[in-house]
């Protein structure tokens, strides 16, 4: 039990690292030499988790798919309406961005064409921004518009703030995120639920 403990800890150390250097060097520079270095253990533990590095960057992807899991599922079935949800996990997503380099860098790496990346996480974030909207629009909060059409202008424009956020922090700031939704919102929402939102995220109020 203690030996599988001490490799868990080891594999998670090295993920984070690896995290950390993708993130900060790009995956084509990145060294294991320098990911091992960070996670202060040996060339060999490392290669006794990961065969080689592209190993290494899905175990990255899939701590982060798990990460933005518990983004998303953190508001299913929370009282209060779809949109509002919505709006929520926005926030949420955009300071972990900032916060969780694991988070960060497997987003960077599910775009990352030098590997061919199949946009997992993309495609995750954009299946549970869909699945939200027609959940508004079965709940009659969306104001004549197509919840397809929306969810393409959500993730593209969440997607975007990560990209830009990767060189200033400022994209995905509170402030950046609260503005979008108070573009968005009068043009999405049905007048009769609009002044029940808060762009800013339920928590600001």
């Amino acid at each position: 039990m203690v030996k599988q403990e001490r490799a868990l800890r080891t594999r998670e150390a090295l993920i984070t690292s690896a995290a950390t250097v993708f993130d900060r060097d790009g995956f084509s520079v990145a060294s294991l030499n320098a990911i091992s270095s960070l996670a202060g253990v040996s060339s060999g533990a490392l290669h006794f988790h990961f065969v080689n590095k592209a190993a290494l960057a899905d175990s990255v992807e899939q701590a982060a798919a798990e990460r933005l899991d518990r983004i998303v599922t953190a508001h299913e079935g929370v009282a209060g309406s779809s949109l509002q949800l919505l709006v929520d996990a926005s926030h949420d997503l955009a300071h972990l961005l900032t916060e969780d380099v694991v988070l960060r860098a497997g987003f960077e790496l599910s775009r990352e064409q030098v590997r061919g990346g199949n946009q997992g996480l993309h495609h995750q974030w954009h299946e549970w921004v869909g699945a939200a909207l027609k959940r508004a629009d079965g709940e009659g909060l969306l104001n004549e518009v197509a919840p397809e059409t929306v969810a393409a202008s959500v993730v593209a424009a969440t997607t975007g703030f990560e990209v830009l956020g990767t060189q200033d922090p400022q994209w995905l700031s509170h402030g950046t995120i609260t503005r979008f939704w108070q573009l968005l919102l009068p043009r999405l929402a049905a007048p009769a639920v609009l002044g029940d939102l808060v762009p800013g995220g339920s928590r600001s109020k």
